[in-house]
């Protein structure tokens, strides 16, 4: 087939070419110009984080960068956040977005859903603890009293009244524990501690099974101290402690105490209201 028999034919070769060119530009046009313009390709916003801010601050963070928000339906609890602020966000903060995108929040509940109270008699402290935080419960004050069990919970409480296993309370409610002190009715007389070294004194106290409580420091070195002489007779001694020691603690010696009781303890330091040296710091 020579050029001379295809001569008939250009016309046709012209108009398809031509239609093949047409389509060519015209998908070209509509990627490469038409969608960047209608969808500001390459142009994103960074999402703003929006988590702990109040609900009606969202209008001014949001809309004003061209974006939209959502509230969704189911809101979740903190304890430690206020009603109504943003609980999540999604998509995240600092993501990339394009313009008029809808951002979905989880706000704060106004009110703490209910969820029932576990029972956490005879349980561990360690397993109460646990029981708790599962179900959005807070473990509060803990007391011990009187049992052979030995951290063992004996009753539980909520704003000082006893709260009964099934019981519908707050989420986030703080529950009170009584717990067993291991020793039953166990009791002996407080020792003296009174002109020992803190940290002696402290060993001691954690040693027998008692609890270092407020530890206060004071000015006033003068103690007084109790002896027997030969005779049996009590003999009442000023002296003035070095520094660090203890000075006065409560229960006071001879007093009955119980395992896990707190003992309260005043410890001389010339220095603890004001920090100029003085000739006490000196001697000691």
């Amino acid at each position: 087939m020579n050029l001379e028999s295809l001569k008939p034919y250009q016309p046709i070769f012209k108009h398809l070419a031509i239609s093949v060119g047409s389509v060519l530009l015209i998908v070209l046009l509509f990627f490469y110009v038409y969608l960047p313009v209608t969808t500001n390709h390459g142009e994103t916003i960074t999402v703003p984080d929006v988590q702990n801010q109040h609900v009606d601050a969202l209008e001014e963070i949001l809309v004003s960068r061209n974006l939209r928000y959502e509230v969704n339906t189911d809101s979740g609890y903190s304890s430690d956040q206020e009603p109504l602020t943003v609980l999540n966000q999604y998509p995240a903060a600092n993501s990339q977005v394009k313009e008029d995108r809808k951002i979905y929040v989880t706000l704060n509940a106004r009110k703490p859903p209910l969820v029932r109270m576990p029972d956490l008699k005879d349980k561990s402290l360690m397993i109460a603890q646990i029981t708790l935080q599962a179900s959005g419960l807070k473990l509060g004050r803990t007391i011990y009293k009187p049992d052979l069990a030995l951290n063992a919970v004996l009753a539980q409480y909520i704003k000082g009244r006893p709260v009964l296993a099934g019981e519908m309370i707050p989420k986030g409610s703080t529950i009170d524990l009584d717990l067993g002190n291991g020793s039953g009715n166990q009791q002996w007389s407080m020792y003296d501690y009174v002109n020992q070294r803190y940290e002696d004194a402290r060993i001691g106290i954690i040693g027998i099974g008692l609890q270092i409580g407020r530890v206060t420091y004071v000015r006033d070195a003068s103690v007084t101290l109790r002896s027997t002489n030969a005779l049996g007779d009590t003999i009442l001694t000023t002296v003035n402690v070095p520094k660090g020691n203890i000075v006065r603690q409560l229960p006071a010696p001879g007093q009955t105490v119980r395992l896990q009781d707190i003992v309260d303890l005043w410890i001389y330091q010339p220095d603890s209201v004001g920090r100029n040296t003085s000739i006490l710091d000196s001697n000691n």
